[in-house]
């Protein structure tokens, strides 16, 4: 499978609670899936913690990304593929809501230039391919819900430039589930003031 992601959001104080080199260990061990068929499928959608007492983190599987990074990579490409055939609002709004959740951080928000600097640690001692603090998470929300509303422009040239049949995101409607996905997550983070962690894994 190569690189995964595990998607959780989190309560960012309970979280700074846990002590440093038990964090890692913690955010891993606290989801179980022994009862799964190690080929099934994860079910999509929000999974609970086991622990009784663990009600401030969820996790979030994606449709049909098997808990792969590979579809979330290959969005950002077929993005790159089609941005130049999106309207200069849509094209925006994209393209800063998937260097927040790709990209290595938040370069565009906060009326920032784009311009590439040093990438922010994260401030919890575990691995990650992406993470959004809860200050940063209304700001993501907010991209996805000014883009949202005119995806549906870019079917056609979706098909034309970027489609790739029996790849990962081969068609416009995987694009819009997967982006759709992170909406759900964002929004779910935004209502609970959580911040967001793509385990690296």
């Amino acid at each position: 499978m190569g690189v995964c992601i595990e998607v959780l959001i989190v309560d960012w104080e309970r979280l700074g609670t846990v002590p440093a080199d038990k964090q890692s260990a913690l955010l891993w061990d606290i989801f179980d899936d022994d009862d799964l068929a190690r080929d099934s499928p994860l079910p999509v959608g929000w999974a609970r913690p086991r622990e009784e007492d663990a009600d401030w983190c969820r996790r979030y599987d994606f449709h049909g990304t098997l808990g792969s990074y590979k579809p979330h990579f290959w969005a950002g490409e077929r993005w790159e593929d089609v941005r130049d055939h999106a309207a200069p609002g849509l094209r925006t709004a994209l393209d800063h809501y998937l260097s927040a959740l790709f990209w290595g951080g938040l370069p565009f928000m906060d009326g920032g230039d784009g311009e590439e600097g040093p990438e922010p640690e994260c401030p919890w001692n575990v691995r990650t391919l992406m993470w959004s603090a809860p200050d940063e998470v209304p700001g993501i929300k907010r991209l996805w819900e000014r883009a949202a509303p005119e995806l549906d422009t870019l079917r056609e040239p979706f098909a034309e430039h970027a489609a790739s049949p029996g790849s990962w995101i081969a068609d416009f409607d995987a694009f819009v589930l997967l982006l759709e996905d992170w909406g759900e997550v964002m929004a779910e983070a935004d209502r609970r003031g959580w911040g967001v962690l793509g385990l690296h894994c």
